[in-house]
């Protein structure tokens, strides 16, 4: 097999990887492509181009994940991933750990890690790499990269809900949402909001956002019944999808263009929270991106 076979072969296992590590989708995409020039401009063959290719991207992502903290702390508003409606890399054998680490409440428990925490948690309990391989890669000792797992799983564990739903739940509770969401359902909404939901934005100051997060039933409810009935009455669509491996939706304009996505997070048979993403550049890999102030305005004209 020729260095781009092996490397296309890995392609999925190397961008799910820069995912977890970076919760950007552009940011993945471009560490995975970085990764690949270094592969082909080595001069000799790795016994283990798997190996090889894995560190080199787990270590681009370091250096990314270390500025990126840099600038998160200057964004505008509330942070969120980029949404991924599809992971390419599957395992069987580790289906479960997959899934869990990509939804949006995990991509942001990550982000409490420390970036070497980061990556020894992603690494390991994610894609069940061995602790030799993990040292190699970041450059400690075994049990250095032990201690940091602890670290990174008691993070992790304390801010995990106790009871996640399942999949079958998440799914049904997900089709009453949106379906009284279409119709401005205040009362449909109520019964599916947990009392202390929170809705949340990310338009990163390139879109209208929340000035703050919405806590509560009532608030919430009265929120969405409001909002979504003018916004089915400029043309916008709505299309139920997974996000993050979550329930969710894909909004668009009238011309099909993408204008924002919805993430629900099911706990104890309600939604516990609403995420939707509406900065623009955090939803260009999805496709060709709508004008979030011009939908704004027409919505406030309707209003």
């Amino acid at each position: 097999m020729g260095k781009v076979e092996e490397f296309e072969e890995l392609r999925p296992l190397l961008f799910s990887i820069a995912y977890r590590m970076l919760g950007s989708v552009s940011e993945a995409e471009d560490a995975v492509q970085e990764s690949w020039l270094r592969y082909d401009a080595s001069p000799t063959r790795p016994d283990s181009p798997r190996a090889f290719l894995s560190t080199t991207v787990t270590r681009i992502a370091l250096d990314v994940l270390r500025s990126a903290r840099v600038r998160r702390e200057a964004y505008v508003g509330t942070w969120l991933p980029e949404p991924l409606l599809d992971d390419p890399y599957q395992d069987p054998a580790r289906a479960a750990e997959l899934a869990d680490s990509v939804s949006m409440a995990a991509l942001l428990l990550l982000e409490r890690l420390s970036p070497l925490e980061r990556a020894v948690f992603v690494l390991r309990d994610v894609f069940g790499f061995g602790f030799d391989e993990i040292g190699a890669t970041v450059g400690r000792t075994e049990p250095a990269c032990r201690q940091l797992l602890v670290r990174a799983r008691r993070h992790m564990s304390e801010g995990r809900p106790r009871f996640a739903a399942d999949r079958r739940e998440r799914e049904e509770l997900a089709g009453r949402f949106f379906a009284a969401l279409s119709r401005g359902d205040l009362a449909g909404l109520r019964r599916v909001l947990s009392a202390d939901v929170e809705l949340v934005g990310d338009g990163g100051g390139k879109a209208p956002q929340l000035a703050r997060a919405v806590a509560g039933a009532e608030k919430v409810a009265r929120l969405l019944a409001t909002v979504h009935p003018l916004m089915t009455e400029t043309g916008i669509s709505c299309e139920p999808c997974e996000v993050n491996g979550e329930p969710g939706a894909l909004f668009r304009d009238r011309d099909g263009l993408v204008l924002r996505v919805m993430s629900l997070e099911v706990l104890d048979g309600r939604v516990r929270t609403v995420r939707t993403v509406i900065n623009p550049d955090k939803l260009a890999h999805l496709g060709p991106v709508a004008d979030p102030w011009a939908v704004d305005r027409e919505l406030r004209r309707i209003r």
